[in-house]
């Protein structure tokens, strides 16, 4: 079986979803937020402060273009998307589905904005990030998991349900 990468906005669990997902399919598990975390000895935020957004888009890239992932699930940060050649790695040995979360949903999910290392411009809201971001994530994925509303679990039931569908 493929790898499966998880992608979608910050918010909508992709982490949480990701551990249980790969405990469940006994496959590993890999965060592409803490492979970066790990590389630079520092928080998120703190290292887009110091390269700024365009630097960590191109960072967070270069990360996940260097990792080999077999038999994982890989919950990947956001703003994973902007880079296309990490995509095309992801796809070539993954199915890749878009946990779809609204953006009233994320604005109650998500407290520690200003802390959680998210690439986005100051004064940016979610709802604006949402916009720039779902038709990326759209194009990038095999399947999309509507997540509103759901348990974590529920959305590794779904999730299962559907790769489950794709490989019969």
């Amino acid at each position: 079986m493929k790898n499966i990468v998880l992608i979608g906005m910050p918010g909508a669990g992709k982490s949480t979803i990701g551990v249980i997902l790969a405990k469940s399919l006994l496959f590993d598990f890999c965060d592409t937020d803490l492979s970066i975390q790990k590389q630079t000895g520092e928080s998120l935020c703190d290292t887009i402060s110091r390269m700024g957004i365009d630097g960590f888009i191109s960072l967070e890239e270069s990360v996940i273009c260097k990792k080999a992932f077999t038999n994982s699930v890989v919950a990947t940060g956001g703003s994973a998307v902007y880079g296309e050649s990490a995509m095309k790695k992801l796809k070539e040995n993954g199915t890749i589905v878009y946990l779809k979360v609204s953006p009233e949903e994320l604005q109650s999910r998500i407290k520690n904005i200003h802390t959680r290392g998210i690439a986005m411009k100051e004064g940016t809201s979610i709802s604006e990030l949402y916009l720039e971001r779902a038709p990326l994530y759209e194009k990038y994925a095999d399947i999309t998991v509507d997540c509103d509303g759901k348990t974590a679990e529920e959305c590794v039931d779904l999730i299962i349900h559907r790769i489950g569908a794709i490989y019969e």
